[in-house]
């Protein structure tokens, strides 16, 4: 299954048009754009598309990360950071291999990167899967957005002639048999959690966007599949119902 390809926010017509192209080159068939910050459809966006302009015009627009990655399983974004990141950097190679390895599965996988002058906040971060980096031989790590599109689809086509039998094996999911859940089913309950959890004070409004970031993480270095997060949005339901039942008083014993 090919991956969808996500831009975060992109500013630059001339990046979107040349990411379209970079689409059309390596076969990619769905472009996603979350709340661009320039016209996709502009002059210059469409002077850099050439033939990929028919799949430029027909990208999706997302208000959100989340929205645009709901339907997907696998989720990869590119992270130019040096370090801080709420997950490990990983090698393109073996972050690609692990995107790869899902390809049989009935979920869409996603390929995400960020903005152009500051690439992706922690929170959109830990909706990935797995984060990859593109080594550089200097510090200068952060490279041109259409730069780091055509390095990374390089890398994928590369990785994908390989053959499933010589793409290195990725880590196993929490389930023997199980892929990651839909992105939008895992966001769902954990605003249920985050809901429940604010109710009974465990959380408190100005840390619940922290304590729920590190939720987020443990959970995405999980890789919960479907059945265990309905698992625990089941727990959140039951604990909310008895966390509303009235205690007995002294009359009723």
């Amino acid at each position: 299954m090919i991956p969808k390809l996500v831009l975060v926010e992109p500013a630059g017509p001339l990046n979107v048009g040349s990411v379209a192209r970079l689409c059309r080159n390596y076969g990619i068939e769905d472009l996603r754009l979350v709340a661009p910050r320039c016209d996709p459809l502009g002059e210059e966006a469409r002077l850099m598309a050439v033939k990929g302009l028919p799949l430029l015009q027909r990208a999706t627009v997302f208000p959100t990360l989340a929205a645009a990655l709901a339907d997907c399983g696998r989720v990869v974004a590119a992270s130019g950071r040096p370090e801080g990141e709420p997950l490990p950097l990983e090698d393109p190679e073996d972050a690609l291999a692990w995107l790869l390895a899902g390809e049989q599965r009935a979920l869409p996988s996603a390929l995400v990167f960020g903005r152009e002058d500051r690439g992706l906040s922690n929170d959109e971060l830990l909706q990935a899967g797995r984060l990859l980096q593109i080594p550089t031989p200097t510090a200068h790590g952060s490279l041109n957005l259409s730069h780091a599109v055509a390095v990374v689809l390089h890398d994928l086509h590369r990785l994908g002639r390989r053959g499933p039998a010589r793409v290195p094996p990725p880590s196993p999911p929490a389930a023997a048999g199980e892929g990651p859940c839909p992105r939008g089913v895992l966001e769902a309950m954990l605003d249920d959690a985050r809901e429940l959890l604010l109710e009974v004070g465990f959380l408190l409004p100005h840390t619940a966007a922290a304590r729920m970031a590190k939720l987020r993480a443990l959970l995405q270095r999980g890789q919960v599949s479907g059945p265990e997060v309905a698992l625990l949005r089941g727990m959140v339901c039951q604990l909310r119902w008895a966390s509303r039942r009235p205690f007995p008083s002294a009359q009723d014993n």
